[in-house]
């Protein structure tokens, strides 16, 4: 039997600084993450979106895995093993294993079309192969397939499932996955950023965002005050999140959390996919206005090693 793992207040969604060979920067990546950890995050989520997993090859996984685990260290870090392989995501699993990492992530397999059966087949196929707590990872902007509920609550029958991460547009979808949740035994951790005081009323864990590359201590606050009970107001930080969500959506998601992470003083690293003229100065922008808004809020640059 798996020991009970519950994942709980503000995770980054790991951002992942390469330079033009595609190489990881270890000097960018251990600033952020020093960054990350010194406003108080509880965990990390390696190769997620924002970790921009679909441009690594299985082996350049496991040094982002391995190096992510040492530098983030003593928290928890949870692993996305997404694969349209499941012999990648089970070695990937069983990778993180054997470093003794908390739990292993798992969206529905991607590009072709699945049945919620197959889905169900899948994720079974690695709670079977690795022995680390599921979370799974439903973000159907991206993966073209929503996680239904029966399949999750046939999951929770059969494997230690710990959390659901429910990212993407359908914020009402919270109510009936925490719902299902209290029913088996699994939390949900939401990736609505900009929205976590509903989150966290509705009765979320915490949270796995992006955003927490960039304004961890907003997110930090926020889980204090809206979820531990810390006597505050949440409204001027749950404002500030906003109006950075507002900025960074000018640019295409995850492109965006670059342009963040290089507007609070950190290095992001070269872009792994190709841009155009146009994201550049969307870019530039996201970064001078986020800039301004952050002299502003009073949150100095993140200059660290």
């Amino acid at each position: 039997m798996h020991p009970p793992y519950r994942p709980a207040g503000i995770h980054a969604a790991q951002w992942i600084p390469t330079d033009a060979a595609g190489r990881i920067n270890r000097e960018a990546l251990e600033a952020l993450l020093a960054f990350e950890k010194l406003s108080g995050i509880d965990g990390v989520l390696a190769l997620g979106s924002t970790g921009e997993f679909p441009h690594f090859s299985p082996a350049e996984r496991r040094q982002a895995i391995g190096l992510i685990a040492e530098l983030a260290a003593p928290l928890p870090v949870i692993v996305n093993v997404t694969d349209i392989r499941p012999r990648v995501s089970v070695d990937l699993g069983r990778f993180a294993q054997s470093l003794g990492l908390a739990a292993m992530a798992v969206m529905p397999p991607m590009f072709y079309p699945v049945s919620q059966a197959d889905m169900l087949a899948y994720f079974l196929h690695l709670a079977d192969a690795v022995e680390l707590p599921v979370i799974l990872y439903n973000f159907p902007e991206l993966t073209g397939k929503r996680i239904e509920l029966a399949t999750i609550a046939a999951l929770a029958d059969r494997a230690p499932l710990a959390a659901i991460k429910q990212s993407g547009g359908d914020f009402e979808y919270h109510r009936e996955l925490i719902t299902l949740g209290r029913e088996k035994g699994f939390v949900v951790m939401s990736g609505a950023d900009t929205r976590l005081p509903e989150a966290f009323k509705l009765g979320a864990a915490g949270c796995i965002g992006g955003l927490a590359n960039i304004v961890p201590e907003l997110m930090v606050g926020l889980d204090r005050i809206c979820r531990q009970g810390v006597s505050g107001d949440p409204e001027p930080a749950a404002e500030a999140m906003r109006e950075v969500g507002r900025i960074i959506d000018q640019l295409t998601f995850p492109s965006n959390i670059a342009a963040g992470v290089e507007a609070r003083g950190l290095r992001a690293g070269v872009p792994k996919a190709i841009q155009s003229d146009e994201s550049r100065a969307l870019h530039a922008t996201i970064v001078r206005e986020l800039g301004a808004l952050f002299t502003r809020l009073k949150l100095p640059p993140a200059r660290i090693g």
